[in-house]
C-alpha cells in the first residue's frame, strides 16, 4: 500500500540491555539490528517512505548505511521520538514499531494493513495464559491482553492525540485517551520484544555477528609552541613547550581517534570535535578519546589492538613509553600488551628533524561485538 509510512524507533540508550553494545547496533552477520529490522519489514510491504529514528549522537553514522531511508533524531522519550518523526510524515497512515521487536512475522504486517480502515489505530495483541493478580485481586485473564508493535494509525488522528495527550507508552494508549477508536488483531509470540540481554538467545531469526576484522589508520601532526604544557598519549611530558592546537594538542591521541574512526567508517576527529567549536578550546584529549571509545562500543565494535608510531626528534619518547601504554590501556579499555608504541627520529630531516613538531601514525584493528559469546 502506498499510503503508509514505516517508522522504526531506535533512539534509546539500551540501559536495561546491559551489554557493551546498544541493542539496535548488535550485528546480525554484518548488518546492525536496526537495518536488519528495517530491511525485513520493507520487504513485507511497499511503504511510500521509511523513517528510522536515531539517537542524536548516532544519526550521522547511521546515514552512512543507507540512502533510501530518512533519518530523524529522536527525543528523550519514545513519545517525543514519535512526535519528531511525524513531522516528516505525509501519508494517511503510519506504521510504527520498536527496533527491539526484531522478528515480526509477515502475517502480522499484512493483517495490520488489511484491517487499517476498521479503526483509528490497529494493534496486535496476545492473550494471557497465566493467572493475573492486580493489587492482590484476581482479574479475569480473558480481559487482559499484551499489546505489541507495530501499530498502524491514522496519521492525523495520532498527531492530534499526541498534541493533546502526554505520558503514553504507545500510540493506541494516546489515541484511546483522545477518544479515538482502537481495533485489536492477533499478535505473534515471534514479535517478542528484546529488552534484557538474556532474551536475545530466544530470538531465532538473528544470525550471529560476522568475524570480519576492520583496520583503520590515523595520522596527526602538530608543531611546537613555547610555554605550553605537552601531553602525549595522555601523559604530561617534562618540557617547557607543548603543541600548538585548538585542544591540548595531544598528537598521539588524535591519531588514535582517527584510526578508530577509520576502522568503523566513522569519518575523522574533526567531524566529532571541530576546531571551530569554542567548547573544544584547550579540551583534554583524554576526554575526547573516552567519548570515541564509548561511541565505538555503542555502535557495535570491540577494539582488538593499537599500533602507534611516533616520529620525534624531540622530546625523547622512550622514557615515557610504559606510562603512555598504561594510560592508553585504561582509556581504550584493552590490556596494555595490546598497545604497541614505536618511536623514531627523522634523522634531522624535514620539520621533524628541525625540531619543529611531532608526527604520530597509528593503526587500529577492531571487530564486531560478539553478543553470542557472553
Amino acid at each position: 500500500m502506498k499510503d503508509i509510512t514505516l517508522i522504526i524507533l531506535c533512539a534509546g540508550d539500551s540501559t536495561r540491555f546491559e551489554l557493551a553494545t546498544k541493542k539496535q547496533w548488535i550485528r546480525i552477520d554484518q548488518e546492525p539490528l536496526w537495518l536488519t529490522v528495517t530491511n525485513r519489514l520493507s520487504k513485507y510491504n511497499k511503504f511510500i517512505k521509511t523513517i528510522v529514528v536515531s539517537h542524536k549522537d548516532e544519526i550521522n553514522y547511521m546515514k552512512k548505511f543507507s540512502n533510501k531511508i530518512e533519518f530523524v533524531a529522536g527525543g528523550s522519550t519514545r513519545e517525543n521520538s514519535i512526535r519528531n518523526s511525524l513531522q516528516v510524515v505525509t501519508t494517511k497512515y503510519v506504521m510504527i514499531t520498536d527496533v527491539a521487536r526484531a522478528c515480526i512475522p509477515k502475517t502480522v504486517i499484512k493483517n495490520l494493513i488489511k484491517n487499517r480502515k476498521k479503526a483509528d489505530c490497529v494493534v496486535p495483541v496476545l492473550d494471557v495464559s497465566d493467572t493475573v493478580v492486580y493489587k492482590h485481586n484476581l482479574i479475569n485473564r480473558d480481559y487482559v491482553k499484551l499489546v505489541q508493535t507495530p501499530q498502524l494509525s491514522k496519521t492525523k488522528v495520532l498527531k492530534d492525540a499526541l498534541n493533546n495527550q502526554k505520558g503514553f507508552t504507545d500510540e493506541s494508549g494516546a489515541i484511546s485517551a483522545n477518544k479515538g477508536s482502537v481495533f485489536y488483531i492477533k499478535g505473534s509470540t515471534k514479535s517478542k520484544k528484546l529488552t534484557f540481554k538474556d532474551e536475545i538467545s530466544n530470538l531465532g531469526c538473528l544470525k550471529k555477528p560476522s568475524k570480519d576484522i576492520f583496520s583503520g589508520s590515523g595520522i596527526d601532526i602538530h608543531q611546537f609552541e613555547n610555554n605550553k604544557p605537552m601531553y602525549l598519549g595522555g601523559v604530561k611530558i617534562d618540557t617547557d613547550y607543548g603543541f600548538k592546537a585548538h585542544s591540548d594538542g595531544d598528537v598521539a591521541i588524535h591519531s588514535i581517534i582517527d584510526s578508530l574512526l577509520g576502522a568503523i567508517g566513522g569519518g575523522d576527529i574533526g567531524e566529532f570535535f571541530p576546531d571551530t567549536d569554542p567548547k573544544f578550546k584547550d579540551a583534554d584529549s583524554k576526554e575526547l578519546l573516552k567519548y570515541i571509545v564509548k561511541f565505538i562500543s555503542n555502535v557495535g565494535y570491540t577494539i582488538i589492538n593499537i599500533d602507534l608510531t611516533i616520529l620525534a626528534q624531540k622530546p625523547k619518547i622512550n622514557p615515557y613509553k610504559d606510562q603512555i601504554q598504561s594510560t592508553l590501556a585504561k582509556l581504550l579499555l584493552i590490556p596494555k600488551y595490546k598497545i604497541n608504541i614505536k618511536a623514531t627520529t627523522a634523522e634531522k630531516m624535514g620539520f621533524v628533524g628541525r625540531q619543529e613538531g611531532v608526527v604520530v601514525l597509528s593503526n587500529a584493528n577492531l571487530k564486531y561485538y560478539n553478543w553470542k559469546k557472553r
